[in-house]
């Protein structure tokens, strides 16, 4: 049940800090409100349409594409919360796993960013943390740990967008602190992952796809589990009058697992036997996969294939020395719960994952319900 003004005036007179999450009704949004709630008075803002955030926190639209909205809705926290307000966690963006090139990467996430921050000015905010992301980052090679020093080298419109909005926040953060959070690849026990959870469906379901790979199979990305995540969002808020003015953090599992010791645990847990993987040339690949995308929407397209080699590994030492943080669990481990919900309910696994589900999940589906 949605709170009444007279009680969020109340809470806010709680003694509890503030603390503004954008993107609140998102996957993550929602859980960081769960936790931080506990000891903070949280309020989400989002875009009219999302569903609503949990009851922990008051939620206020608003549409980041426009100044006039952020306004409005600031103006609300204002009047019911005041004007000091202990962080902002900006988790508000645009993102398409498509890879195409869309307008809505500036308007949304750059240019947005900046809409918020000129808005922010008229507020005490102690520190603005953003989820930035690894991708920024020029590949490396296995064994070459990425810290946060090293080059930046985007090569598309979301890693672009990301660095873009982390300069936005340099130029116009004025006396608020910023945190940049390079985060690694999210994932959970239910899987919420988009490369993961298509890589356990091409495996699960045989396809001929499952086993050839267009890059170097002993390269592979830095991934990060929710729970970790949250833990380093919480303990950098708690932390925020000891960090420095302005700093970037990255925040993911400290091994890299390869694009093969993903395979050979997907295909022991599900089929009992390791995975065999052939690298294929890229341009064979990218043939293959225009011919795919001609007939269907494969989930592989020809963009990915040239950064199926990219490689990242992340030193991780600057969040274990500012916040006390280092992540408590790891992908490989976590692959068994997640192969075991796909075992026990596979239309729901599908489902939740947002993937179409194979002709005999359907059609097990189907007798189910016939029988009920």
């Amino acid at each position: 049940m949605e709170k009444s003004i007279d009680q969020n005036k109340e809470e806010s007179k709680s003694g509890k800090d503030v603390v503004i999450v954008t993107g609140s009704s998102g996957l993550i949004g929602t859980e960081i409100i769960k936790l931080l709630s506990k000891k903070y008075t949280v309020v989400g803002l989002d875009k009219v349409g999302n569903p609503y955030p949990p009851a922990e926190a008051e939620w206020i639209c608003f549409d980041i594409t426009s100044e006039e909205s952020i306004r409005a809705a600031m103006g609300r926290v204002k009047y019911v919360y005041g004007d000091k307000i202990a962080s902002v966690i900006h988790l508000a963006a645009y993102y398409d796993f498509s890879g195409e090139p869309s307008p809505l990467y500036e308007k949304v996430t750059v240019q947005g960013t900046e809409n918020f921050l000129n808005v922010l000015k008229d507020f005490e905010v102690e520190q603005f943390i953003f989820s930035s992301t690894n991708l920024i980052y020029k590949p490396t090679e296995p064994g070459q740990k990425i810290n946060e020093d090293c080059p930046l080298a985007p090569n598309w419109d979301y890693p672009e967008s990301k660095v873009d909005t982390e300069q936005i926040i340099r130029d116009n953060r004025g006396n608020m602190k910023a945190v940049l959070l390079r985060l690694a690849g999210l994932y959970d026990e239910e899987c919420h992952s988009i490369p993961i959870s298509h890589q356990i469906q091409r495996i699960y379901e045989k396809q001929f796809t499952s086993h050839f790979y267009s890059g170097d199979t002993s390269h592979g990305n830095v991934f990060l589990h929710m729970k970790d995540l949250l833990n380093a969002v919480e303990k950098t808020v708690d932390k925020r009058k000891e960090l420095d003015e302005e700093i970037a953090i990255n925040i993911g599992e400290p091994e890299t697992p390869s694009y093969q010791k993903i395979q050979n645990k997907i295909g022991k847990l599900i089929h009992g036997e390791e995975w065999d993987t052939y690298e294929v040339p890229a341009p064979v690949a990218k043939s293959g996969a225009y011919i795919m995308d001609i007939f269907g929407d494969p989930f592989i397209k020809p963009w990915m294939i040239d950064r199926a080699d990219d490689h990242y590994e992340l030193d991780i030492s600057r969040a274990n020395k500012l916040l006390d943080w280092q992540p408590k669990y790891s992908l490989l481990d976590t692959l068994p719960e997640m192969i075991e919900k796909l075992k026990a309910d596979p239309a729901g696994w599908y489902k939740e994952n947002n993937l179409d589900p194979p002709r005999k999940v359907r059609e097990k589906e189907k007798e189910k319900a016939e029988q009920s």
